[in-house]
């Protein structure tokens, strides 16, 4: 028997309210998952769930863990992030060609056999590949559609489209990814302003339209002068947050740290597998004619102005779910961890205070 709203599981209310969502976003795409429940589920009929809903379930289930269950700051999400794949496309920005004189080498994903059946999804951020900044960086726009399309390709490996039964209450979601940022030969002293533009631009995109993918992120070739910064993260950040980061100060200590892997790994990191240079990545030319006929086919307006106006919201917003996801995004220069903040908008006064580049902030996602 169908139970009232109020009585419903919050995934049950989740589902529940989804046509209505879905009918606001004008949108029903997310991360290649055409959501849509059965009417028993809409009904909150808890003996139905899995089968053909089970891709949408595991959906709505990241987007209310990264709101602590809290169902209206879900669907607030939901519907936000709904209509910035509707304004962005981030799906099809994984067929479109970028730039390789700004781009090449810098992000790249790989899977790796964990020997009990499952692959292991992994996307790398190689920073010490950029050779100008102002090239990489300068461009707001088109690095946040760079990144999301590597985000889009690390998402494809995750085949969720193929999920039989929804994630377990309480259970650990199997369907996230591992994130490594590379700094080798990363100034942490010198802050480029176009870095940090591109960076916070980033964190608010990402924590907005990827919540709950990432399980855990490893900084690696971070100099060891700049470990007590992690050291003291543990004096202001929640321990299930704190769980998700790992630094190091050398890249082929990584293999140590995920044992599962470590003979399919990249050579640079340990492992005996090829050069992470040999993963895939977004597709990547030299052709300028080419790069700006895709860029003008994309263009859009900057990436959270397209959330609806009918918010009615004063900030864009994504905005309102960075303080609450407790996934880290860390982009290179995050503007975020150097600028104090209201209580409500940062984790602790030692973000403010960190060095550039480096820092994992609380505020996003990805």
């Amino acid at each position: 028997m169908a139970t009232t709203t109020q009585d419903q599981a919050p995934l049950a209310q989740l589902a529940a309210r989804l046509p209505q969502i879905v009918a606001q976003a004008g949108h029903s795409e997310m991360w290649g998952v055409e959501l849509a429940v059965s009417d028993e589920q809409q009904e909150g009929d808890e003996q139905q769930q899995g089968g053909n809903d089970a891709p949408t379930l595991v959906v709505l289930h990241k987007f209310l863990r990264a709101n602590n269950d809290d169902v209206a700051a879900a669907e607030k999400q939901l519907t936000a992030a709904l209509e910035w794949r509707k304004a962005v496309d981030p799906a099809g920005l994984v067929g479109q060609p970028f730039d390789a004189r700004r781009f090449g080498g810098l992000g790249f994903v790989t899977t790796h056999d964990d020997g009990a059946g499952r692959d292991v999804v992994v996307t790398w951020n190689v920073y010490g590949s950029v050779k100008d900044n102002k090239a990489t960086f300068g461009n707001v726009e088109d690095f946040v559609k760079w990144r999301a399309a590597l985000m889009e390709l690390g998402v494809q490996k995750l085949r969720l489209n193929d999920i039989k039964e929804p994630v377990a209450a309480g259970a650990e979601d199997p369907y996230r990814m591992i994130q490594v940022h590379d700094y080798q030969s990363v100034s942490f002293f010198r802050m480029d302003p176009d870095v940090k533009a591109a960076s916070r631009e980033t964190i608010q995109t990402l924590s907005m339209a990827y919540p709950e993918l990432l399980a855990h992120k490893y900084f690696v070739n971070v100099p060891a002068i700049m470990g007590w910064v992690f050291g003291a993260m543990k004096f202001f950040l929640a321990p299930a947050t704190l769980r998700k980061f790992h630094p190091m100060a050398s890249g082929t200590s990584l293999a140590a740290e995920l044992p599962g892997i470590a003979q399919t790994l990249p050579v640079e990191y340990g492992g005996q597998g090829p050069s992470v240079s040999e993963g895939i990545s977004v597709r990547l030319t030299d052709d300028a004619a080419a790069v700006q006929d895709a860029s003008a086919k994309s263009s859009e307006p900057p990436v959270l102005a397209a959330i609806s106006e009918s918010h009615n919201q004063e900030k864009p917003a994504a905005n309102e779910y960075l303080a609450k996801t407790p996934a880290a995004t860390a982009e290179p220069g995050s503007k975020a961890a150097q600028e104090p903040k209201p209580a409500d908008e940062t984790a602790s006064g030692a973000e403010a205070a960190a060095p550039p580049a480096m820092l994992p902030t609380k505020e996003a996602a990805a």
